[in-house]
């Protein structure tokens, strides 16, 4: 690279990192001199260990955490993660651990998570969904040596090894005679100031695993040639989603995905208030939105759509004047949804794009979805996204491989295998186009594409197609054989309350839409699709609805 390019180089880098600490001081995210000094010496006496105690002396008696158990203050949730820190650096002595939290979303679900990361744990961030099996195979892939789970999980650890140190943290009723708590353990450990180590902590989080065994995602495991770190990294989530100090968040989507993380340790940072429910039921959103009178929702399409199909009269309860934000994120979002959600609450909509190998890569602000309802929106600062077919660029508007290059990105998973990448940039698995703004729009997964009669066939633009039928709640289009055709579709279809589907209907709607290599072959009608927290449907649950339900004729 010429002198001429270096210099040019340097000064478009300098010029991003000044845009983005305007962001974040902004945001809230850049502290004061006073705050400063807190996290100086909190941090300095105990390294990662004094995040904790640092929130807690900067927000004092602002309400962390809301949840079934009552309201923590930032002070009190210090004071508790500092005694939880204290105690898993005696239980698990010296070397590096490994420890797995698979809790719901309540208080100890950052509690567990930054006491691990204080004793510069390994941690692992186990999806809820996993069955026994996947549990185990899971743990002793990454080596795990304790385990903080729901007391509801037990049946969960039937196959773990039985050298795995458990603790439980939620308990319904009276915690099981043989089990440890978190609460006991916090109770009797000393809220003084963790010991300093310098272990830096790493956080795995897993795939959705819907085809196997999830894979995990490391921070150590960054691709070659990926972005450095910089003030970027952080600021381009604020900059699209403007999350605040003062904001009363309702936290539906799951902390142990890659969504529900960023928002949780985001508003944490910021002094956010999080109100938080183990298990999502609609009815109960509304009223703890009420009650609490929530500035942001957080979710997943499936727990948006669930909440709007309560309709404008019972969501009335929630103050309308207050709602400034809406996300949603972990699964893509439908036209008639977002159309839904910006009619009864106006433009407060925020769609994220992401993959657990690269955090955010864009993120739709409600301008861009009132343009636009069917954009994933535009790369944040310091993330950048590009549309190659056979490693090479396309025009604006034609569709490719999405690539992106950013900080976060992870080219390698915990069990050694590989992402694709070109200089840098990796290859997400899906397709989509850019437009002229720099709005990327998603077709579809590029190892989901079928070839049905020699037809390029993507399974997700028939389910969007199908998602605007007035008689569908829910669809899944999914790809099996077929000895004429080498593939074809198979739609399972979740009928509105009172609704009728037929298959001629349905062809008829889809055949005004697409073309004929799109119909669907097949329709199952069947009484609910299971969805994991994330909003995703298996291979698992296809292939057991498949054998429960005829298709229609």
């Amino acid at each position: 690279m010429a002198v001429a390019d270096r210099l040019a180089s340097a000064r478009s880098a300098l010029a991003q990192e000044r845009h983005a600490a305007r962001i974040l001081r902004e945001a809230g995210m850049i502290p004061g001199l006073r705050d400063t000094a807190l996290l100086l010496r909190h941090c300095g006496r105990s390294g990662p260990a004094g995040l904790a105690a640092t929130l807690g002396a900067q927000h004092g008696d602002t309400p962390a955490i809301i949840d079934a158990h009552g309201t923590l203050t930032y002070r009190q949730f210090g004071h508790a993660t500092n005694a939880l820190t204290n105690a898993l650096a005696d239980r698990v002595g010296g070397g590096r651990p490994t420890i797995a939290v698979m809790v719901r979303n309540s208080r100890y679900t950052p509690m567990a998570f930054l006491a691990s990361a204080g004793i510069g744990a390994k941690v692992v961030l186990m999806n809820t969904d996993m069955g026994p099996r996947q549990l185990a195979d899971v743990c002793a892939r990454e080596q795990v040596g304790l385990i903080i789970y729901d007391d509801e999980f037990t049946g969960s650890l039937a196959q773990l090894d039985y050298s795995v140190d458990r603790l439980v943290a939620w308990v319904d009723g009276d915690a099981p005679e043989d089990a440890q708590t978190v609460d006991a353990v916090i109770r009797a450990g000393s809220p003084r100031a963790p010991r300093f180590t310098r272990r830096m902590p790493d956080m795995v989080i897993l795939t959705s695993g819907s085809s196997g065994t999830p894979k995990g995602r490391s921070n150590h495991g960054r691709l070659k040639g990926a972005a450095s770190p910089s003030l970027a990294t952080l600021a381009g989530f604020f900059q699209k989603i403007p999350l605040r100090g003062t904001d009363r968040i309702l936290l539906n989507a799951p902390a142990f995905h890659g969504w529900g993380a960023i928002v949780m340790f985001s508003g944490l940072l910021l002094g956010s208030t999080f109100v938080m429910d183990r298990r999502f039921d609609a009815e109960r959103s509304v009223a703890l939105a009420a009650e609490h009178r929530v500035t942001a929702i957080i979710g997943v399409p499936t727990t948006l759509r669930r909440l709007m199909d309560l309709g404008p009269e019972r969501l009335a309860a929630i103050d309308h004047r207050a709602i400034r934000i809406i996300g949603s994120g972990g699964a893509r979002l439908d036209v008639p949804l977002v159309e839904r959600i910006m009619t009864e609450f106006g433009p407060v909509l925020h769609n994220l794009y992401g993959a657990t190998e690269a955090s955010f890569i864009t993120i739709a602000t409600p301008e861009d979805l009132v343009a636009h309802p069917e954009t994933a929106g535009s790369a944040p600062i310091g993330v950048s996204v590009r549309i190659l077919r056979d490693g090479a660029p396309v025009p604006v508007g034609e569709v490719g491989d999405i690539y992106v290059r950013s900080a976060m990105v992870t080219g390698t998973y915990t069990n050694g295998e590989t992402k694709e990448s070109i200089d840098g940039a990796m290859k997400t698995g899906d397709t989509g186009r850019l437009d002229a703004a720099g709005r990327l729009f998603i077709e579809g997964r590029s190892d989901g594409m079928i070839v049905s009669g020699g037809e390029n066939v993507f399974p997700e633009e028939v389910e969007l197609v199908l998602a605007n039928h007035p008689a569908v709640a829910d669809v899944k289009v999914a790809p099996v054989d077929d000895p004429e055709f080498g593939q074809r579709l198979r739609a399972f279809v979740v009928p509105r309350d009172g609704a009728t589907i037929g298959l001629d209907e349905i062809k008829t709607y889809v055949s005004n839409e697409l073309s004929r290599s799109r119909m669907p072959r097949e329709v199952i009608v069947v009484p609910e699709l299971p969805r994991t927290a994330t909003g995703k449907v298996t291979n698992a649950t296809l292939a057991e609805l498949a054998r429960a339900y005829q298709p229609i004729g």
